[in-house]
């Protein structure tokens, strides 16, 4: 697996927005009303973002032998880095989705429902985006150093 590229998650977030944004304005006109951007959404970015993070520092803490901890399988390591990618790229649509969902509802923002939908998914776009750095995170943790025997080893899962 090769790392995850900035660009990649870049992309998937602006798609995302397109598509939010698209999906506010088809929402309104056919229900004729918005969109809504619960805070749960936010909540759950946000323990998702916390949960992969501690599973970063545990993981490259079991890599790196220190004490108190057990040894890692290789295979564990395989599934973290698997569970990073998905983070990161679940993060960014996420991201994208709130934030194009929220400049969809912008023009109501003199009415207090609407400001409370753009800035609940403020939240959830700031969650999403550290729960992106958290499957970043949790996928540099998976890197192993190339072995010194192995000269094909590309060093990364």
């Amino acid at each position: 697996m090769t790392p995850t590229k900035i660009s990649t998650l870049i992309l998937i977030a602006a798609a995302c927005g397109a598509a939010g944004y698209a999906t506010a304005k088809i929402f309104d006109a056919i229900a004729n009303r918005n969109l809504p951007l619960p805070w749960s959404l936010a909540a759950f970015m946000g323990i998702l973002a916390v949960a992969i993070w501690l599973w970063a520092r545990g993981t490259r803490a079991r890599l790196q032998g220190r004490p108190g901890t057990k040894p890692i399988e290789p295979l564990q390591v395989a599934r973290s880095a698997a569970i990073a990618m998905a983070t990161s790229r679940t993060g960014a649509c996420v991201a994208g989705f709130v934030v194009g969902v929220a400049v969809a509802l912008l023009g109501g923002w003199d009415v207090p429902y609407v400001r409370e939908q753009i800035l609940s998914g403020g939240v959830a776009a700031l969650m999403a985006v550290l729960a992106v750095l958290a499957g970043l995170s949790l996928e540099r943790a998976c890197r192993v150093p190339p072995d010194s025997t192995d000269t094909s080893a590309s060093g990364r899962l």
